[in-house]
């Protein structure tokens, strides 16, 4: 009788069917899985001998069977990575419990050769279980084993086809961990994709609010006030539609800029735009001229700060007066108006804006800070230590 010395087990690459995506490494699984049923040569061959008979006809069919369950354990272990828990235990055990019933009648059948189907049902058993369940399973198995040859008459202690056993199991187990960290390492990097994703959105969706929130501010108070100089003043109210027309232009080019991911400001520019916005609002400014002392990594955060200042400014505040100050570390917009909980006219977009520029500032290293200021206005102030 030949020992059985090896053991069905394979490695699995760094993608396929047991945590990767691609198509053909589930064939190539099969093919590296077939390849260990040779070791179920001895069984099949003692059936062969004595086909025609009951035993013989049990045997080759339940060998058959078996073969076809180990292989399908191999499809079941990638499936039961991606179905419901319970699924993937009922199919494990399922596929566990037909591959157990099938050694015995193998043994029944042919005798000792048919004990190394224990090595594939144990093998199963560490892919299908939980790891101390499989254990159990393991060790039981080879204790029947030992005490099967000993209590059989006719049997013959084969001590290789124990020790098969357990390293059998001992490698699948390594194999086990080997597919988690691949299945884990997929399941990090989708949901890496999906931050990526959402964060993609959250951009925009800033952007967005803070490009168009300010042009259509300063849009719609030029309109107002391009109709209200309609009878009193014809030339400056075609001045005030072309600022409109200009704005609009340049809004639907920031958004493209938004859109492509090349969205940026310029401090010095933004300074010349929050004037005219404070100006055409009828709120009288005192901004810098210069951007000099400024650091360059910090003009763009100013940039933006002064934007979403100014906008809340003149849609929220009724305000008189705003006052912007610019320094190496920091940038302030204060205003004389009722502040953000006042009774200007408002979209509620001020909560939203701030909580865009308070993530600008985070990712720039810098701090947001809002107050009141004594005895009526708001100050929105970022600062980088």
């Amino acid at each position: 009788m030949t020992d059985v010395t090896h053991a069905p087990v394979v490695s699995p690459p760094a993608s396929g069917p047991f945590g990767g995506r691609a198509r053909g490494g589930r064939w190539w699984w099969l093919v590296f899985a077939a390849i260990w049923l040779i070791f179920l040569q001895e069984p099949v061959q003692d059936a062969w001998a004595i086909r025609g008979t009951p035993r013989g006809t049990v045997a080759l069919v339940a060998l058959v069977v078996f073969g076809a369950l180990y292989l399908g354990s191999f499809g079941a272990v990638r499936q039961r990575r991606m179905a419901p828990a319970p699924h993937r235990r009922g199919t494990g055990l399922a596929i566990l419990a037909g591959m157990a019933i099938l050694s015995a009648l193998v043994c029944w059948a042919v005798g000792q050769s048919g004990t190394a189907t224990f090595v594939y049902v144990a093998v199963t058993a560490v892919m299908s279980l939980p790891v101390r369940v499989a254990f159990a399973v393991t060790v039981g198995l080879a204790l029947l084993h030992e005490v099967l040859v000993r209590a059989v008459t006719g049997w013959e202690e084969q001590p290789s086809l124990t020790f098969s056993l357990l390293t059998a199991a001992l490698a699948m187990f390594g194999v086990r961990m080997l597919m988690d960290r691949n299945q884990q390492l997929l399941n990090a990097r989708e949901e890496l994709a999906d931050l990526a994703v959402a964060e993609e959105r959250n951009r925009f969706s800033r952007d967005l609010h803070d490009i168009l929130g300010h042009t259509l501010t300063v849009v719609t108070v030029k309109a107002e006030l391009a109709g209200r100089l309609l009878d009193v003043d014809p030339e400056r109210a075609r001045a005030e539609l072309a600022d409109v027309e200009r704005l609009s232009r340049d809004a639907l080019a920031d958004v493209r800029r938004a859109v492509g991911g090349y969205r940026e400001l310029s401090l010095a520019a933004e300074l010349v735009r929050a004037r005219e916005a404070l100006r055409s609002a009828g709120i009288a400014d005192d901004l810098p001229t210069t951007v000099d002392e400024v650091p360059a990594e910090l003009r763009e955060l100013f940039a933006w700060t002064i934007r979403e200042g100014v906008t809340n400014v003149v849609r929220h505040s009724r305000a008189t007066r705003c006052t912007v100050r610019l320094g190496r570390a920091g940038v302030a917009v204060e205003d004389d108006g009722e502040g953000p909980g006042g009774t200007g006219p408002g979209d509620g977009s001020i909560g939203h804006g701030l909580t865009g520029l308070r993530e600008r500032a985070v990712a720039e290293g810098a701090v947001l800070m809002t107050s009141t200021v004594a005895p009526h206005g708001f100050r929105l102030e970022v600062t980088r230590g």
